[in-house]
């Protein structure tokens, strides 16, 4: 950028040209079906039945479809990775919740009561006990009020899980079978999606539990997870689930779908938790799930809800597919559109694409991802000399490094530091952008030292006292992480080369990055005189060039780029030698130039860290309104 070219620190021009494409729709159109209010407090819907209005839940789209969580890959129902939006997450929780409370359908006066059902449910357990299908169940114990957690509407009975629903026996497989562990459930669908065929000889000492066509399976292990299903279709051969799942069938051919949306709902999840040993890996036994309550509807009723749950979380499902999609849109607009500023080509182009970016910046920038883009951009931005305009009064950059290269050799001559090793020359076909006049190109031991550390023996630590060590662990993305890693005092001297001063930014050679950043960061002033341990590099950089201004090169996308193709972007653990670190080029502004990059650079930060609170804050809000949304529906 020339020195007439302003930066974005100048003031925008008026009536810029729109973007092409436009921002989608945080809040995506569903059209909702006609919802039938029922339950406590409810109009019973029957012949010739009023049909209320639908709830207010059901209509706050913009509630469900803004409070978010954060991103992950993936898409809905179908993916244990989906993208978990936070609203839409609770929606799914209050259909549940309704569902299992009566009040999701409307009740018919003419179904059997659940009374009935528990009659012929207690006739045939003794029909199968007979016939020696299934074994004679132990006394479970009375129901007493207080554990009846809520009011169930008329015709609906509290019963036992282990009262309604039946287990099938266990065996040792002796022959080739189909086996259902934990890992085979696809936990958002509530199915078996992964079964393995495993030979007798082969067979785990947990495949024990057998199962059929209409089984509900509950993993009693980490049941947060909810690895819940129904045995949906015939498997052959014979299939046999593990011992983590508790095995219930449900009498009198009640909908086994029925069982799964109570187990997923909030109202089980409580139980569940309230009962639950463990921490780190909690579990439940089958007396505690057995013993759990469940509302039992009339079973016409069973398979309304069923079919309502279903119909219900399929619309959720499109709600997240489209909330998705438009998230997606957005971020790629959002990337194209500042990719635009770092590939201007000339001043006019910058400042036009600068301007369009400006003319929208309210609806661009409304995530923290979006933030977190614009933060990437400013950094290359800035070391592109295209954030603060040029003074062609500066010194040249040139003439900095004459002066640095003067004071190193006086330093090699007094003995105070070693001779650099010879470092290639810099090519034309290795420079990855234009500099603005005035700028250079340099290696960075050109203008630091480069410290590599030493491999202290494991029995020299402790983590109480001493001189503090700067371990690989220390080393974040782009802030330095505190820890309590000693070495005896004694080595402060015995180990002066790899001493660390306040200031030197501190770099790992191991897995040096993440998908996020460079692992660089700066020795605190906590952290002065602290000893280098290995796989650790610090970077002291000399005294005519800005620290804060090659932190800030150290940071930018493109540095992180260069290292990842460096490694193929093969996912591997990649390990940096020194020379990779030292033969890094580094654009080097004036050094006024650089004081001005890094002020700048620190206002727009601010102002950005600003703008995400910002975000956040309105994030959070939106979590506590679908809450409240769903409070208030449960207790309508």
């Amino acid at each position: 950028m020339s020195a007439e070219t302003p930066g974005i620190a100048s003031d925008k021009k008026q009536n810029v040209e729109a973007p092409t494409s436009k921002t989608p729709s945080t809040t995506p159109t569903i059209t909702i079906p006609p919802f039938e209010k029922g339950g406590l407090g409810g109009i019973p819907r029957g012949p010739g039945g009023i049909i209320p209005k639908e709830p207010e839940w059901i209509h706050h789209l913009d509630i469900w479809t803004t409070a978010e969580t954060e991103k992950k890959s993936g898409r809905g129902r179908s993916s244990g990775n989906g993208s978990s939006v936070y609203g839409i997450q609770k929606l799914r929780e209050l259909i549940l919740e309704l569902a299992v409370r009566g009040k999701l359908v409307p009740q018919d006066p003419n179904d059997e009561p659940a009374g009935e059902l528990l009659k012929r449910i207690q006739a045939e357990k003794a029909k199968l006990v007979v016939e020696g299908k299934i074994k004679k169940e132990k006394p479970l114990p009375p129901i007493s009020d207080e554990e009846k957690p809520f009011e169930l509407p008329q015709g609906w009975e509290w019963v036992r899980i282990g009262s309604i629903g039946h287990d099938w026996g266990q065996k040792t497989p002796d022959s080739d079978f189909t086996y259902i562990e934990v890992s085979a459930i696809d936990s958002l669908l509530g199915i078996v999606s992964s079964p393995a065929l495993v030979k007798p000889e082969n067979a785990p000492s947990r495949a024990r539990k057998m199962v059929k066509e209409g089984t509900v399976i509950y993993s009693t292990i980490r049941p947060y997870l909810l690895n819940i299903a129904v045995i949906e279709k015939e498997f052959l051969p014979e299939p046999i689930a593990s011992t983590a799942f508790a095995i219930v069938h449900p009498f009198c051919s009640m909908p086994p779908r029925y069982f799964l949306c109570f187990f997923r709902s909030p109202v089980f999840v409580r139980y569940v938790e309230s009962v639950q040993m463990g921490i780190a890996y909690p579990a439940i036994n089958d007396g505690q799930f057995f013993s759990g309550l469940i509302p039992l509807p009339p079973i016409e009723e069973q398979h309304r809800i069923v079919a309502k749950v279903d119909e219900l979380m399929t619309l959720c499902d499109q709600l997240e597919t489209q909330h998705i999609n438009a998230a997606e849109a957005h971020e790629k607009l959002v990337s194209h559109l500042l990719g635009t500023l770092t590939q201007s080509q000339s001043a006019d182009d910058f400042s036009a694409n600068w301007e369009r970016i400006a003319a929208h910046f309210d609806t661009l920038f409304t995530t923290e991802a979006s933030i977190d883009a614009l933060k990437q951009t400013l950094l290359q931005l800035a070391v592109m000399g295209k954030l603060v305009p040029q003074d062609p009064n500066d010194e040249p950059a040139s003439e900095l490094l004459k002066r640095i290269q003067a004071e190193k050799a006086k330093l090699v001559a007094e003995g105070k530091i070693k001779k650099d090793k010879p470092l290639p020359p810099i090519t034309e076909e290795e420079k990855p952008y234009e500099l603005p006049q005035g700028w250079e190109w340099s290696r960075l031991s050109q203008i630091a030292i480069v410290i590599s550390g030493n491999a202290f023996n494991s029995e020299d630590f402790n983590s109480q006292s001493g001189a503090k060590v700067i371990k690989i662990t220390n080393a974040g993305v782009y802030e330095f992480i505190e820890s309590h890693d000693y070495l005896p005092e004694s080595f402060l001297s015995k180990y002066m080369a790899y001493l660390v001063k306040e200031g030197d930014l501190i770099l790992a050679l191991t897995r040096p990055y993440i998908s996020t950043g460079l692992k660089i960061s700066m020795c605190p002033p906590s952290y002065n005189n602290s000893l280098l341990n290995q796989r650790v590099a610090a970077i002291r950089v000399c005294i005519d060039i800005k620290t804060d201004y090659v932190f800030i090169f150290l940071k930018c996308p493109s540095i992180l780029k260069f290292y990842q193709d460096s490694f193929g972007n093969s996912g591997l653990q990649p390990n940096l030698k020194v020379s990779d670190v030292t033969e890094l080029m580094v654009a080097i502004p004036p050094l006024p130039e650089q004081h001005r990059i890094v002020t700048k650079v620190d206002e727009l930060m601010a102002l950005c860290d600003q703008l995400k609170s910002a975000i956040t804050q309105a994030s959070q809000l939106q979590k506590k309104l679908a809450d409240v949304v769903v409070e208030q529906a449960i207790a309508s």
